[in-house]
């Protein structure tokens, strides 16, 4: 049974109650930016987990998973950016020198930047699952799965990315549980970053058994290098073109820049500060033509690997121990004698593997419906939100407003981070989100100063 008791904000002011629901990376650079615009601000963070900051991203406490982003471009404050490496020649000196750092020390970052406004009581952080948020005219409630209320003048979905369940279709979470340590088959679903980091693991975890990479189109991550980006005019680049004419333009730039002595690295980090207007020219159909055919070779050039990453390949190329093998996952099921059978199509044929665990690694590609936050859920049900019709995630508007089912934008709820990239598309990354988080704030200000009378603040 839960008992009713409600918190009260001390000092009263007639600054604005955000809720932001989820304490992960765009959730605590959200709140920060809200914090810094208006201080007087108030800011409630609803969180499943037993802490802010890590999130999915940076909840690994294992010091071989690195950012796959350098230190120097980490930093919360677009204004500041030697904000983070600052921070770690402060409090991780060993780790200050190096390009890519243990992502635990990220989400130490995360937390110790909001820790100043938990103290002076501007942001309070509430821990369980929110389940539902309602709009009403007078402003948001929000309710939690233990009966507990909050209401505030404006909330904002921070949900991050869909997430795999602990066990499906026997496969396995690959964050749920620890690394093999002996001699196991094991099959990897997908090629990405998450894929790297469980080579990571199950390196350092002494496990010697043979391992199988599987992808669509066997396509790794590409290895970061000390590249300097291009400098790219937003006009030099064909928006509102087609998927393969905006590919072609792509190409013969690299082309060029590489015959000029460049690295290929130049061209696409120049052209990273224009995605978002890309992806919001392009029609519909276009969006859909470069998810089936040019996604896969974007990300694996856009999202490099660190170079560990690469020398935990190499290692395992050198023993023999692993297979790349291009096909498309079907099914597994367990066998009486606790192995696993995998069924892999590979150009119309269907192979069948016996392996003693499959590593779900497929990424953030995940039905939005399915595997999105139960608040997400609730409000596609209720017909509070809709599905863009790729399936990329819940439809947004520019200021990040949640759209409902009949196109009607919403006024009180708004989302930020990786529940976005239906809009956006490049919002996984923290230089990303930190541009987006400042925006958001900046909007969210304005629309407290528009004379919205703020509501009273508080838990029930």
């Amino acid at each position: 049974m839960v008992m009713n008791k409600t918190f009260e904000f001390t000092p009263a002011t007639s600054a604005a109650h955000v809720l932001i629901v989820g304490g992960g990376a765009s959730g605590v650079l959200l709140a920060a930016q809200l914090l810094r615009q208006v201080p007087e601000t108030l800011v409630t963070i609803v969180e499943r987990r037993a802490e802010i900051g890590p999130g999915l991203a940076y909840s690994t406490p294992e010091p071989w998973h690195l950012l796959n982003t350098r230190a120097g471009n980490m930093s919360a404050w677009p204004d500041q950016p030697e904000h983070f490496s600052d921070w770690l020649r402060e409090n991780a000196p060993d780790a200050a020198a190096r390009c890519f750092v243990s992502r635990n020390h990220y989400a130490r970052y995360l937390a110790e930047l909001v820790a100043p406004s938990r103290l002076s009581g501007h942001l309070r952080c509430v821990f369980g699952e929110c389940r539902r948020v309602e709009e009403g005219a007078q402003g948001v409630r929000a309710e939690l799965s233990d009966g507990r209320m909050i209401r505030a003048d404006i909330a904002v979905l921070a949900t991050g990315h869909p997430a795999v369940g602990n066990e499906l279709d026997g496969m396995s979470n690959p964050w749920a549980q620890k690394p093999l340590t002996g001699t196991e088959r094991i099959l990897i679903v997908g090629s990405g970053q998450t894929m790297t980091d469980q080579l990571l693991s199950l390196g350092a975890a002494g496990h010697m058994g043979k391992i199988i990479i599987l992808s669509r189109r066997s396509q790794l991550p590409r290895v970061h290098t000390d590249n300097r980006p291009l400098q790219i005019f937003l006009d030099e680049v064909p928006r509102g073109a087609g998927a393969a004419e905006a590919m072609r333009w792509l190409r013969r730039r690299v082309h060029g820049h590489m015959q000029q002595g460049g690295d290929w690295r130049d061209v696409v980090d120049g052209l990273r500060p224009h995605v978002q207007r890309i992806w919001a020219a392009m029609p519909l159909s276009a969006r859909g033509a470069f998810l089936r055919h040019a996604c896969r070779w974007w990300e694996v050039h856009r999202h490099r690997m660190p170079p560990e990453g690469e020398a935990a390949l190499d290692k395992l190329n050198a023993e023999g121990r692993i297979t790349r093998m291009r096909g498309a996952f079907l099914s597994t099921t367990r066998e009486g004698d606790g192995s696993i059978k995998a069924l892999v199509s590979q150009d119309g044929a269907v192979t069948e593997l016996q392996v003693d665990r499959v590593l779900d690694c497929r990424g953030i590609r995940r039905d939005p419906a399915r595997h999105g936050a139960p608040v997400l859920a609730d409000l596609l049900q209720r017909g509070r939100a809709r599905i863009d019709p790729l399936g990329l995630g819940p439809e947004v508007t520019a200021h990040c407003a949640l759209i409902n089912v009949d196109g009607t934008p919403s006024t009180r709820i708004f989302a930020i981070g990786p529940v976005t990239r239906a809009a956006f598309w490049e919002i996984t990354a923290i230089p990303d989100i930190r541009e987006q988080a400042v925006r958001l704030a900046s909007h969210l200000v304005a629309w407290r100063l528009k004379a919205h009378k703020p509501m009273a603040s508080g838990v029930a």
